[in-house]
């Protein structure tokens, strides 16, 4: 069987197998090697999905991959993709429901996304751990910082913000920054190297597209995807409507095939 499905550890081997024989069906629609992941993105979940994907024999050329996070680290994307990228020429992503924040950057290193109108992404903001051990977006922790010391410069901040300002830990900033360049980074170069390859010329006068132009496109997308502000918060779902007409992202409608949105 070349599917295979990767969730929570000790999971029920009855559902294990039924999903595999869902994921059958779902791989005849696609004509493609098809994997499952349901969880959040931290360590641990790049060990799995290498397991499952070395598992699989007689290995298609396409691997598509069925997506559901809450998010988590940039770096564990990065090592997901790069396990991917190992095995097969084209990787798709299918989000039936969410890629929250790193499921999004994730999901950016595919050849194609496949949403409907249900599915959403998520702002690029990767989590971190703080000196406590606890999980929390960079990017909010971030901006609380910089609007802190901005009021500061201009001579506006209270008493009371500024002894919050001066409690920020400053090697607790310098991994949020990094985790922040790193999400766009990642962008950066998978949006140019796989989803832009058959970019090559413009929709409006069929000019001939550069390198360049595909640089400029991922970095503008990456920035907004970055901007929290933008978006107003780290959680909210970003529709496939709106990657297309704001991002001007091309999703591709699983909805709209019957045969394939009945299988997923």
């Amino acid at each position: 069987m070349a599917t295979r499905t990767v969730g929570a550890q000790g999971a029920n081997e009855f559902i294990e197998i039924t999903l595999a024989q869902y994921l059958d069906n779902l791989e005849s629609h696609l004509q493609a090697d098809c994997l499952t992941y349901v969880g959040p993105l931290l360590s641990g979940a790049d060990d799995r999905i290498r397991y499952a994907i070395e598992a699989i024999m007689n290995k298609k050329k396409k691997l598509v991959v069925m997506l559901e996070t809450i998010g988590g680290f940039a770096e564990v994307a990065r090592r997901i993709s790069d396990t991917f990228r190992r095995h097969y020429t084209v990787v798709d992503f299918l989000i039936p429901s969410h890629a929250m924040s790193a499921g999004t950057i994730l999901a950016m290193s595919g050849d194609a996304i496949h949403m409907d109108y249900y599915s959403v992404l998520g702002p690029i903001d990767p989590q971190v751990e703080n000196q406590e051990g606890r999980l929390i977006p960079a990017l909010g922790y971030l901006i609380r910082y910089e609007d802190l010391l901005e009021k500061a410069n201009s001579g506006n901040i209270t008493a009371a913000e500024l002894n919050i300002l001066l409690n920020f830990d400053q090697g607790d900033l310098y991994r949020f920054t990094q985790a922040r360049d790193l999400s766009i980074s990642l962008l950066e170069e998978w949006l140019v190297k796989y989803k832009f390859k058959d970019w090559t010329t413009t929709e409006t006068h069929g000019d001939p597209v550069s390198l360049e132009m595909k640089k400029n496109r991922a970095r503008e997308i990456a920035e907004e995807l970055n901007n929290v502000r933008k978006w107003n918060s780290h959680g909210i779902g970003i529709s496939a409507e709106i990657l297309r007409r704001e991002l001007n992202l091309k999703i591709d409608d699983f909805g709209a095939k019957r045969p394939l949105n009945e299988a997923v």
